[in-house]
């Protein structure tokens, strides 16, 4: 695999140089320097490109591949506190304090009687 990433780097490096050349070429003359511009756009897409695949994915991307290490630890993290719980006879809404606080935010969110009192003047 890695032989195959090699290869079709070493292919679009090649190709992206002949269209920088062409795109130089192009850009040259004033008449056709709209159609050199864009091709110079496209050679460094392609140059970019190639040296992409010649990196390791973990270089390419390494919020994605952060991420997803992230994720797997805390998945695992998740399936052993429900190995936990289960074993213990609780489930996840019974281990978590979210029943009493809610009750307890119930309490200060309802409203409280005021009478009017005397006035005084």
């Amino acid at each position: 695999m890695k032989l195959l990433r090699w290869l079709a780097a070493g292919v679009l490096w090649i190709l992206a140089g002949v269209v920088g050349l062409l795109g130089a070429l192009l850009s040259v003359t004033i008449v056709l320097l709209p159609l050199g511009i864009p091709l110079l756009l496209l050679a460094r897409k392609l140059g970019a490109l190639a040296g992409g695949l010649l990196l390791p994915r973990a270089v390419r991307h390494p919020v994605k591949e952060l991420s997803s290490k992230t994720g797997d630890a805390a998945a695992s993290a998740r399936k052993e506190t429900r190995g936990l719980l289960k074993k213990s006879g609780k489930s996840v809404t019974d281990a978590s304090p979210a029943k009493e606080l809610s009750k307890k935010a119930k309490k200060k969110l309802k409203p409280k009687k005021k009478g009017l009192g005397r006035l005084t003047s």
